[in-house]
């Protein structure tokens, strides 16, 4: 047996008319014994996948090519998918409370596709249902129950033993985890996973369950808006997702592995009657150029991975090769010199929230004012969007500059007190010579009312030593998207401020980074406070970067010494 779909197409009327594409050009492939998982937000055309395989929509709506060893199935008749359903092809819907006939006791619905497709008695059924229920957790007692009188998750169960009633060689799971208990979850899991293992049916699952899909198949698809994105194996797709979507929605799912707070993808999925040009991911996507708002990208292989991006998947944003600098005491000899930052490598993506984090003194500071061009380094480079900061000058330099901005860590020296509110904000602006007056004035109050601050003449007026540490810090933080940035760079952004005013700043800085789409490096002592909100952590000691890894990681299994000991020593309340 092998499933084979091929530029699989739905089309539902809308006033009148075929004009809403639940799925456009899918293609995959289902051999004997493998499992593919398709995910993706709702909505995204994962049911309509379910039931195009089962040829549950009407013959017109479907294009493309669906064939089971070989055997071409769109276009079939009601009759011949009838003897398709159940015995090739078998599915365990999502609604578990409508999918079973409540007038019918559940071993007589776990027992009719025997009857109607294997030709099996009524006795000869109902043997073989006693089988299937034991096979997947059930009891005798439940087959003479009605629905009604069934929990969810025996529902569930009772369908997944109709579905395995005549042997199919396909079985299709639409959202098998949906609406159960954590326990129930679990169980179920585990006979899915026995079921999976004993091979020689291909299994389809379809779920925003990832946790699921990693369990359960070898291959995972990613679908966005009806059409595929990324593809390749499961593993790998979710240790390292390349295309933006793929890595959002991996980010926006709860996994007990992390304490990072959940991020969701910013803007919503577009309306199927109606999507936008070029790529469809383009207005959520952080990376988007030209080219994505007019072409649709193809789903093209890309180092063993099917990517459907223009850029070839998620780009890295910002890499730093063997940064070194080395600062002299008191003007002393080599005796009395220091190495403040020793051959640092690192690199930050795309959307994503890098914490850097070390004791005092470690080089956290100067390693984040040379990523910003404020520091010249001894050696290394620092690539921004793939071109050599450190080597830039003059306008190219100030143009690369700007979309680079740092956060300092006390507000209070980072700004004139000569200047205004107004002033401190527009500063950049002037420097760069952006805009008419007019348009920076209204960029400063943009910027203010981003940060949560009055716009007002009198706030405006104000100047630093006449507002709270809080308050300068989001003025701060305006000045530095006023330019609008890709990559902010905050060192110790809360560090003065009161445990309130620090979880305020933090949830806002969040807020920003998520709807702007920016990267964040955030430079920090603070452990507690970085496993929050990082996706990867860097650790620096003595001028090095010790460690490197997912935040989830870094945070449970340490694996350099001074990491173990930063931890150990973390402020904890009990």
């Amino acid at each position: 047996m092998t499933l084979t779909v091929q530029d699989l197409r739905v089309t539902f009327p809308l006033d009148g008319k075929m004009g809403l594409r639940a799925v456009d050009g899918v293609s995959f492939d289902l051999a004997p014994g493998t499992s593919l998982g398709i995910v993706g937000e709702t909505g995204a055309g994962k049911t309509t996948i379910a039931r195009a395989l089962l040829g549950l929509h009407p013959p017109e709506c479907v294009q493309g090519s669906i064939r089971l060893d070989g055997r071409e199935l769109v276009g079939l008749s009601e009759e011949a998918w009838r003897a398709i359903r159940w015995r090739r092809i078998a599915l365990v819907p999502q609604s578990v409370g409508t999918a079973l006939n409540p007038v019918y006791r559940v071993g007589d619905q776990i027992a009719e596709p025997m009857r109607h497709h294997l030709g099996l008695s009524l006795a000869e059924a109902w043997g073989r249902s006693l089988e299937l229920a034991r096979r997947v957790g059930l009891e005798p007692r439940h087959l003479r129950a009605y629905p009604h009188q069934l929990s969810g998750g025996e529902k569930q169960r009772a369908l997944l033993a109709m579905a395995l009633s005549c042997a199919p060689d396909v079985l299709i799971l639409d959202e098998p985890t949906s609406g159960q208990d954590m326990l129930s979850r679990a169980r179920l899991l585990d006979l899915l996973d026995a079921l999976r293992r004993e091979g020689g049916m291909g299994l389809l699952v379809i779920s925003h369950d990832l946790a699921a899909v990693a369990r359960l198949t070898e291959q995972v698809a990613v679908l966005y808006a009806g059409q595929l994105v990324e593809v390749g194996p499961t593993a790998e797709v979710f240790q390292d997702p390349r295309h933006p979507y793929t890595w959002g929605l991996l980010h926006a799912y709860p996994d007990m592995a992390t304490a990072r707070d959940l991020r969701g993808i910013r803007g919503t999925p577009p309306d199927p009657a109606n999507p936008p040009p070029g790529c469809r991911f383009h207005p959520r996507c952080t990376q988007a150029i030209d080219r994505c708002r007019r072409e649709e990208p193809p789903l093209r292989e890309v180092g063993g991975r099917w990517i459907a991006c223009h850029l070839g998947g998620l780009q890295t944003l910002l890499r730093a090769e063997g940064l070194r600098k080395t600062f002299s005491v008191n003007g002393g000899g080599p005796e009395e010199q220091v190495e403040a930052v020793r051959e640092a490598t690192l690199e930050i993506r795309e959307g994503e929230v890098v914490a850097l984090v070390g004791e005092t003194g470690s080089g956290k500071t100067t390693l984040g004012q040379m990523l910003v061009g404020l520091l010249p380094p001894d050696g290394g480079r620092v690539l921004l969007e793939g071109r050599d900061l450190t080597a830039a000058k003059g306008k190219e330099r100030r143009a690369m500059m700007s979309r680079i901005q740092l956060i300092p860590q006390d507000p209070f020296d980072a700004v004139s007190p000569r200047l205004t509110v107004a002033e401190i904000v527009r500063e950049p602006l002037d420097i760069q010579a952006i805009g008419t007056p007019e348009e920076r004035e209204a960029k400063v109050r943009q910027a203010l009312r981003t940060v949560g601050l009055p716009t007002s003449p009198g706030f405006l007026a104000r100047r630093a030593h006449e507002l709270s540490g809080g308050q300068l810090q989001r003025v701060v933080l305006a000045r530095a998207l006023v330019l609008e940035p890709k990559l902010l760079v905050a060192d110790e952004p809360v560090s003065m401020l009161d445990p309130s005013e620090q979880a305020r700043v933090i949830n806002l800085l969040k807020e920003i980074q998520t709807e702007r789409g920016l990267a964040l490096l955030l430079i920090s002592h603070d452990l507690a406070l970085v496993r929050k909100i990082a996706d990867r952590i860097l650790v620096m000691h003595r001028g090095q970067i010790v460690e490197e890894g997912p935040g989830s990681r870094v945070v449970t299994r340490p694996e350099h010494e001074h990491t173990r000991m930063l931890l150990e020593v973390a402020p904890r309340l009990g």
